[in-house]
């Protein structure tokens, strides 16, 4: 594989998650606008939603160019 198809991937996976974080948000308000919370299940929403963020900023750091300081 070449850079560019490595970037390619990442650009790829980037918008993946970018989408699932979405689906997560929206899925998280639902579920505190419906009344009767279930924390558990909003706690693990949550939690899939942050990892998810950290995923994303991890990918976004790999296709930044190396900076020498």
């Amino acid at each position: 594989l070449t850079f560019m198809d490595d970037e390619d991937q990442l650009e790829e996976r980037l918008e993946q998650l970018a989408k699932e974080h979405r689906e997560l948000d929206e899925h998280i308000d639902e579920l505190v606008g419906g009344g009767a919370v279930d924390f558990i299940k909003l706690q693990r929403l949550k939690k899939r939603k942050l990892f998810i963020k950290d995923q994303m900023e991890k990918i976004r750091s790999d296709l930044l160019p190396d900076i020498i300081a």
